[in-house]
């Protein structure tokens, strides 16, 4: 096969270095798929993905369908003649007249070891989860949601402290080193897909609202799997006083004061926050963000908002 002709399909920071590893190998990307341009901020001004912004950085064809699954579309993408496209976290689900198109099919990145976490939250989901491991996983499209052959995998450690963006740039990096070798293997026919277990299959559900509130009567590994899980976003958020107030950081306290409602404050720590009771154990609260404002030490809060000994924080 001459020069291989791709196409790449993403729009979130988590594609970007795979973007970029593509490119750095010399491959004909002949034209990038991402999402239309949204708005974003109080000012509501039309945002390019990140995808867009390093294609054209690198001098790349975009092209920004509203929907994939519109017959010009496909039609226009046909005209390009991949032999190849590549999917990372694109946001829509690509129709089967899209898959059939290049010679070589349609190459997934997928932020797990699947078949577990298959869906749109799995770096997340496995956080929260208190996983201990998750890694990355090529894979050959199909029409099902994350269900198509494996092609290779890596596994990563998921650190005890280790947050949702932390993860989420190590698993963005290790995606671009495997997918670049998925690559190649694919191209010099080395590479044998291997179809998943249906049986071990685990679903991860996009992130809702609910996901964020903390319930205090949880035990304090799982809070704390919530708060770490969920930053920097959207984050696990507590009520202030009828406010939300999102905790952006904790520490697991083994301890707990006898006959003390979960939510209370029990003590505070100087120099680090403030400690909370949880339904087992308690958690040391040690950044927080309240609604509108930047992240500040807990202790920070503690002082300005005269947050005291005994206040409970509630869950409605």
């Amino acid at each position: 096969m001459s020069k291989l002709r791709i196409v790449f399909m993403g729009t979130p920071d988590f594609a970007v270095p795979s973007l970029q590893a593509i490119y750095e190998e010399g491959y004909d990307i002949v034209g990038v798929i991402t999402q239309p341009d949204r708005p974003r901020g109080r000012g509501q001004k039309l945002t390019f993905s990140p995808i867009k912004e390093k294609a054209l950085e690198l001098g790349l064809e975009v092209m920004q369908p509203l929907k994939v699954k519109d017959p010009s579309f496909i039609a226009e993408l046909a005209r390009l003649q991949p032999d190849l496209i590549i999917v990372v976290a694109f946001g829509q689900i690509l129709p089967k007249a899209l898959l059939e198109l290049p010679k070589l099919g349609c190459i997934n990145v997928h932020g797990s070891l699947l078949p577990a976490y298959r869906g749109a939250a799995p770096i997340q989901r496995a956080i929260l989860n208190g996983q201990k491991e998750t890694g990355i996983t090529t894979m050959l499209m199909d029409v099902g949601l994350d269900t198509g052959d494996m092609l290779l995998k890596e596994s990563v450690e998921i650190t005890p402290e280790m947050t949702f963006g932390q993860l989420h740039d190590l698993l963005a990096k290790t995606g671009a080193r495997v997918l670049v070798d998925t690559v190649r293997l694919r191209k010099d026919n080395k590479i044998m897909p291997e179809p998943q277990d249906n049986a071990l299959a685990t679903y991860a559900a996009m992130i809702k609202r609910e996901d964020e509130l903390i319930n205090w009567e949880d035990g304090v590994e799982k809070i704390h799997n919530q708060v770490r899980g969920l930053d920097p976003w959207p984050g696990a958020y507590t009520l202030w006083e009828g406010q939300g107030l999102k905790i952006r950081g904790s520490i697991v306290q083994n301890i707990s004061s006898r006959g003390v409602e979960p939510g209370t404050v029990t003590q505070f720590v100087k120099g680090q926050g403030f400690v909370v009771q949880c339904g087992q154990g308690s958690l040391l609260v040690t950044m927080v963000q309240p609604i509108g404002k930047k992240v500040m030490a807990a202790d920070s809060f503690a002082n300005g908002y005269r947050l005291e000994v005994g206040y409970v924080f509630r869950t409605s």
